[in-house]
């Protein structure tokens, strides 16, 4: 079992960057794919990026690619989202979420779930 813990949320301005952190307690954290969503007012939570348990393998939603960044560091059980030149579009709750097995887009394939972290872009 994996709980997962979001921080680094904040306001920011179009352009700027911001790091979230995801930091996932249980001893079997390394056996799972990682990925981060997103839910904006109104709209249904979206797959945003994903890594598979080594890090090997990422895989990004259009909108972010080149822009965000998902990495993980296992010795720290803790998943990471660079986002880089961010858009008012971005604004969001992020999401941290983790299932056993591979990279997947639909959200109902992943088990566990944190709390979620605000990220408001300004333009």
């Amino acid at each position: 079992q994996v709980q997962p813990v979001e921080s680094g949320g904040g306001l920011v301005q179009a352009g700027d960057s911001l790091r979230l952190s995801c930091a996932a307690s249980g001893r079997t954290f390394t056996t799972y794919t990682m990925g981060w969503f997103r839910q904006a007012p109104g709209k249904e939570r979206e797959f945003v990026a994903g890594i598979a348990w080594s890090g090997s393998n990422t895989l990004y939603t259009d909108s972010v690619k080149g822009r965000f960044t998902i990495s993980r560091d296992n010795a720290k059980n803790t998943v990471y989202l660079q986002m880089n030149s961010l858009k008012p579009e971005d604004t969001a709750v992020y999401y941290c979420a983790a299932r056993p097995g591979g990279i997947l887009w639909d959200r109902r394939l992943y088990n566990y779930w944190g709390q979620g972290t605000q990220v408001t872009v300004s333009s």
